[in-house]
Formats: C-alpha cells, sequence, structure tokens
C-alpha cells in the first residue's frame, strides 16, 4: 500500500502556524464545515415526506404481544458506504460501529394479524439500490433486521425478542405511512463515527491515542480532526496517508494513531494544518471514484 510521507504535507503544516494566506483558506473550509456539522447535531433539520415501497415482512414478539417490521425502501434514504462484503466483515469482526445504515424508523401502527388479533407493526426504510444489493445477500439482510431492531429498541424503547422470521406470502404488515426524513436542501454532512484502528491492539502503556472526527464533507472529500491537547504546535508531528490508511505520530512518542478508512483516499492530494487554539490537527482528504 503506496503512503504519503509528511513530507508532502509538511509545507502545509508549517504555513498553517504561519497563517499564510493558502494554509488560511484551508483552514476556513474545515473550521466552516466543522461548524455545519455542530449546526446539524443541534438544530433541527427540515425535513420532506416520503412513500416507502414495500420490500418483505419480519414477525417477533415483545411483551405487549407480536410485532412486525416491514422492510421498505425508498430512493430518497441515503445509501450506506460502498465496501464489499469481506471489509465489512473484517470491521464487524472488531466490533467496530464504522459501518452504518442510514435508515427511516417509522411510528408504531395497530394492526389486524391474519386471525384478526391486535398486533404492532413499524415500517423501517433503507435506500431503494441497497434493498436491491441486499436482495441478493442473506448477510446483509441479517444485518439489516438486526440494525433496525436495535433502533427501534432504542427509539422506542422495547425489549424485542431476539428470534424472528421473515413471512413468505406477505411482503408487509397493514399499510406502509409516508415517512418524514432529513431534507437534502443543505449539502449534506456525514459522520462516518468509530473506525477500526490498529491502536486499539496497542497496550495501555506507550503513545496515547487521540480522538478522531472523521466525516464527508461532499461526495468526493473527507474530512478529519484530531485532538491533540497536549500539543501547541506541529513540530513533531509525523503523518502518513495511503489509499485506506491515516498514521499519525506525535513528539516525543506522546500520540499514535493507526487508522484504517473504507474509502480511496487520494493520498497525493491530502493536505494537513494545525490549528493552534483548538489544538488540532485537521486533515483533507481528497477521495478517488471507487473502481466499477
Amino acid at each position: 500500500m503506496a503512503m504519503a510521507d509528511l513530507n508532502l504535507l509538511v509545507p502545509e503544516l508549517n504555513e498553517a502556524e504561519a497563517m499564510g494566506a493558502e494554509t488560511a483558506r484551508f483552514q476556513e473550509l474545515l473550521l466552516q464545515a466543522s461548524k455545519e456539522l455542530q449546526q446539524a447535531q443541534t438544530s433541527r433539520p427540515e425535513s420532506t415526506q416520503i412513500q416507502p415501497q414495500p420490500g418483505f415482512c419480519i414477525k417477533t414478539n415483545s411483551s405487549e404481544g407480536k410485532v412486525f417490521i416491514n422492510i421498505c425502501h425508498s430512493p430518497s434514504i441515503p445509501p450506506p458506504a460502498d465496501m464489499t462484503e469481506d471489509e465489512l466483515l473484517q470491521m464487524l469482526e472488531e466490533d467496530q460501529a464504522g459501518f452504518r445504515i442510514p435508515m427511516s424508523l417509522g411510528e408504531p401502527h395497530a394492526e389486524l394479524d391474519a386471525k384478526g388479533q391486535g398486533c404492532t407493526a413499524y415500517d423501517v426504510a433503507v435506500n431503494s439500490n441497497f434493498y436491491l444489493r441486499m436482495q441478493n445477500s442473506d448477510f446483509l439482510r441479517e444485518l439489516v433486521i438486526t440494525i433496525a431492531r436495535e433502533g427501534l429498541e432504542d427509539k422506542y424503547s422495547l425489549q424485542l425478542n431476539p428470534e424472528w422470521r421473515i413471512l413468505k406470502n406477505r411482503p408487509f404488515m397493514g399499510s406502509i405511512s409516508q415517512q418524514n426524513i432529513r431534507s437534502q436542501q443543505r449539502p449534506p454532512i456525514q459522520e462516518l463515527g468509530n473506525l477500526y484502528t490498529a491502536d486499539s491492539l496497542r497496550p495501555e502503556a506507550g503513545p496515547e491515542k487521540p480522538h478522531l472526527n472523521l466525516w464527508l464533507e461532499a461526495p468526493d472529500l473527507l474530512l478529519a480532526e484530531i485532538d491533540l491537547p497536549k500539543l501547541d504546535g506541529a513540530l513533531g508531528l509525523s503523518l502518513e496517508i495511503g489509499e485506506d490508511h491515516l498514521v499519525m505520530g506525535g513528539p516525543q512518542q506522546l500520540y499514535h494513531l493507526d487508522v484504517y478508512i473504507p474509502l480511496r483516499i487520494n493520498s497525493e492530494e491530502s493536505k494537513a494544518a494545525f490549528h493552534r487554539k483548538r489544538r488540532q490537527l485537521m486533515v483533507a482528504m481528497p477521495l478517488l471514484s471507487m473502481p466499477s
């Protein structure tokens, strides 16, 4: 795996400390992206209505009785990160939450089952293209069902039976209602969450693993903020960026970060800047298009 050494990025770091014009613009981009992320987390975004299409129905139960989960789909739901099943398995084996499946969890609605008995149904919608992919993969289907169950339990304080079955001749229970999802009127900022890091295998003694924030500022631009509260400048920092890897070392072995990123990074065009006031290393990583 080819890695871009800090030698390519040192001028960016030095200019950041000198507040050169080019780096100032670069920092402005990162700061604006960070500000938009904070606003997205604290303000209620505008929403739009969608009409999910039926897919398949899951039957399970809770202490309140029978529960049906309608797995639906809509092209308005954003797709998850494009990963192979092998890449996804590698992340899940490390018990990491780096892979997220965007889904819309609908409100509960009372229905009658085939025997005329009362039951509760929930509609869960995923991206339509991802749904088509899921139809050809037992692994993805079970993963979606597991995440949907856990999402409903968290959102509605439920205790669902972990055992379930797919109804063979009934694609949905009751009727599928319209749902409100976040509007895409402003440029989306997608948080990627926790990713697999080789530092999780390190003993507690030794360099500290800094906190990492990682998100997509645009479909072709990945931004990172690495918190370095023990540093007041970039002197002694080392940074290597590969196509799917970021490695950072601190002066006097204060910090070490080794993170796998399930995206294709253009390491040659990546840039970094140290923000003195916030004591953060900011990294902008353009993304390469996925191979067809």
